[in-house]
């Protein structure tokens, strides 16, 4: 539609799309309230930030899911687990890429219940863990819903402890991540997980997933070919 051009008028998005102007004007102020568009002070049209975050994480997480490929079938084959690799977006995590149907590529898992959402909220901003906290879902009876114990749990992760659930997202499903990437400011830049039946089973995985996790994290460098974990305020699906 903007085919190079930085703004548009109104009349134009509507002729370069063949939308009558009311439909353009209502679908235009659909998309500044999204943030796919920013309205100018003089009335134009530009492509709004949320496009261009959107733009920015793509190539990155397709070459963070092409990486991985290959050590999430080993660390599938090696323990013979569900295995998944995350990582944040906005206030909820992404699953790039899992073998075994603990959530499809594309998905979205909440942060609180997750093992790798533990985990990247522990090492994540300020902001995102204060807004994690004021909205704590319940999802199974097993989910933790406590600020204080989940305070806790993530200060244990920044200490070197596992991160981990216990049946939090699913019954019957106990999980264990690592970290991957380098641990910038932001933390790590994803989290590679295995699904258990039971806690025990699930730490028995430990060594191998964090062994995977670095073995990745070797291949992923330089650091430019994952993608900084991103959190700009809520986000939700438009």
């Amino acid at each position: 539609m903007f085919d190079g051009a930085t703004c548009l008028r109104l009349t134009t998005i509507a002729a370069r799309t063949g939308l009558p102007l009311p439909t353009a004007l209502r679908l235009v102020r659909e998309l500044v309230a999204w943030g796919g568009l920013e309205r100018q002070a003089d009335g134009s049209y530009r492509l709004g930030t949320r496009l261009w975050v959107l733009g920015g994480q793509v190539p990155c997480q397709r070459r963070l899911a092409e990486a991985g490929q290959p050590y999430l079938r080993g660390l599938r084959t090696a323990t013979g687990r569900a295995v998944t690799l995350t990582c944040l977006d906005g206030d909820r995590l992404l699953v790039v890429d899992e073998l075994g149907e603990t959530g499809a590529a594309g998905s979205h898992l909440p942060l609180h219940a997750t093992a790798a959402g533990k985990l990247l909220l522990a090492h994540g901003p300020d902001d995102l863990r204060r807004q994690i906290l004021g909205n704590l879902v319940r999802i199974t009876p097993y989910t933790v819903t406590a600020p204080g114990l989940l305070l806790r749990q993530l200060a244990d992760i920044r200490r070197g402890s596992l991160a981990t659930t216990q049946e939090e997202r699913r019954l019957g499903e106990c999980e264990i991540a690592a970290p991957v990437g380098p641990m910038g400011e932001a933390g790590p830049a994803a989290a590679l997980s295995v699904t258990a039946p039971s806690a025990p089973a699930a730490r028995r995985a430990a060594p191998i997933l964090a062994a995977t996790a670095a073995a990745l994290t070797a291949h992923l460098t330089p650091p430019d070919l994952i993608t900084e974990p991103r959190f700009s305020g809520s986000r939700r699906s438009p």
